[in-house]
């Protein structure tokens, strides 16, 4: 099973400027591949339509080392490539529907540099008895990274190299030998069993914003007062920095501590929340006594959108609640629910257990015991940790009885057979040979583009066709 390695990696001060150039050497290309796709897509239906440039989506960097660019010679050839494979790969996700186009990358943040089996080898050393990162070729040596591993690995064909608020990492997947449990094979096992077995096995969660998540056994998962009050002193310095980040001239050695400052106090809070989400996870996902997990589908990007501006009769300008929206959407986002899924999820397929999603609508209203919805059996969100059935009677703490009613959804949902599996979509380029509109839009709007051309071509004069194409495309000498 493929599994992600993540380590600390404690380069030299000659090493970090190596690597350092190799990150903007690699960054360049990707960026100059970015600004050509934008080049083309400017003039598609004018200058390069009319001409018949083929498609540019390659792989090919060699065009953009010239006499203004020596520098890029500085650096082994398979950086360059790399970028350009990044950014065709990038695009090919963007052509799936997996995730946008491709869009410049910047100096600031996390920087990476990805290097493949040509320019990195692993070697063991007898005298410390660990493994030894080395990294160049004879033409471009870089020396032995030291790095600390804190868990068993295999040796990759290809790893990435990054550095977030001065500090080294170095970062890979490979094969840990384990087999893979299928999610067919899984459902299938746990629909062997009567309803009554599998509410003793199943755990649903129910997430919010006071605590993060509450299973239905009442363990919960939330961060320590010594991590809350770390964090609370690290947003204080965090705008402290922003002030006088601010103030500062750029490209002073000052702004550069500044914002490396700036990046450690962001880095804290990100780390504790990842370390406490894992280690939830990992206690959930072990559990020996529990094979099915039910959780809700939250769309988190829609709970999480600003607020539309809203205007009077006269066109001015009202209140909308944006700065309310703003802190229930930093709330949201620090209490770490899609990242708890996330984790959850490969933890529980590498144990063989399952994850499902349900509705989540009237989680918060309903009954676990009889069912019984109705608006007033959580009367106010002030007092989120009482529940009281308005049929039954029945008393409990508002996060618990909604885990219960999660979990029956999920069960209930499990026994029909309508778990969803999510299907794989994969990664791709169409083949075509000229430029134009791109594929998805092209299936879109199907015969209707190709008559709306046609009639603009056809009402263009000849003079004008030369005289937009002839500034944009190459011309041939002639003889």
């Amino acid at each position: 099973m493929q599994t992600g390695n993540r380590f600390r990696a404690y380069p030299t001060l000659a090493q970090e400027q190596i690597l350092l150039q190799w990150i903007g050497h690699q960054r360049f290309i990707y960026n100059a591949k970015v600004s050509e796709d934008r080049y083309y897509r400017a003039f598609e239906e004018t200058a390069v339509a009319l001409s018949g440039t083929p498609v540019p989506v390659d792989q090919e960097y060699a065009r953009f080392i010239g006499e203004s660019t020596p520098w890029l010679r500085e650096v082994p050839s398979q950086i360059l490539r790399n970028g350009a494979v990044l950014w065709k790969q990038a695009y090919g996700r963007f052509c799936s529907g997996l995730a946008g186009r491709p869009t410049f990358k910047r100096k600031d943040g996390t920087q990476s540099v990805w290097i493949t089996s040509e320019l990195f080898c692993f070697k063991y050393n007898d005298k410390t008895h660990t493994e030894e990162l080395g990294l160049g070729t004879r033409k471009f040596p870089v020396g032995v990274l030291s790095f600390t591993a804190h868990t068993p690995y295999s040796r990759p064909s290809s790893l990435h190299v990054s550095v977030e608020a001065g500090k080294w990492y170095v970062s890979f997947s490979s094969d840990d030998g384990l087999p893979e449990p299928k999610e067919e094979e899984t459902v299938s096992w746990l629909r062997m069993f009567t309803e009554e077995e599998l509410e003793v096995r199943t755990l649903g969660f129910d997430r919010g914003v006071a605590v993060p998540v509450v299973a239905s056994d009442g363990r919960s998962m939330d961060l320590l007062p010594v991590h809350k009050s770390r964090t609370e002193r690290k947003e204080r310095a965090r705008r402290r920095y922003q002030r006088r980040l601010a103030r500062q001239k750029k490209g002073s050695q000052n702004r550069k501590k500044t914002k490396r400052r700036l990046a450690r106090s962001f880095e804290y809070g990100k780390n504790v929340r990842k370390d406490v989400v894992h280690k939830a996870t990992h206690t959930f996902a072990t559990d020996p006594e529990r094979s099915l997990f039910v959780v809700e589908d939250l769309k988190v990007n829609h709970m999480t959108k600003r607020p539309e501006p809203k205007k009077d009769a006269s066109g001015g300008y009202v209140k909308n609640g944006a700065r309310a929206k703003a802190g229930l959407n930093r709330a949201i986002l620090s209490s770490c629910w899609g990242l708890f899924v996330l984790f959850l999820s490969y933890k529980a397929r590498r144990n063989g257990k399952l994850v499902i999603k349900v509705s989540p609508k009237f989680s918060s209203q309903e009954c676990a015991r009889c069912g019984h919805i109705h608006p007033d059996n959580q009367p106010s969100q002030a007092e989120p940790c009482k529940i009281g059935c308005q049929r039954c009677g029945q008393r409990d703490n508002a996060d618990r009885n909604a885990g219960l009613v999660i979990a029956k959804r999920g069960i209930r949902l499990l026994l029909e057979g309508d778990v969803q599996r999510k299907p794989v979509r994969r990664c791709g380029i169409g083949k075509r040979k000229q430029l134009g509109q791109e594929l998805s839009e092209d299936k879109a709007s199907g015969e209707e583009n190709k008559t709306r051309r046609s009639k603009r071509l056809r009402a263009s004069s000849a003079k004008e066709e030369l005289s937009v194409a002839r500034p944009e495309t190459p011309t041939t000498a002639s003889a």
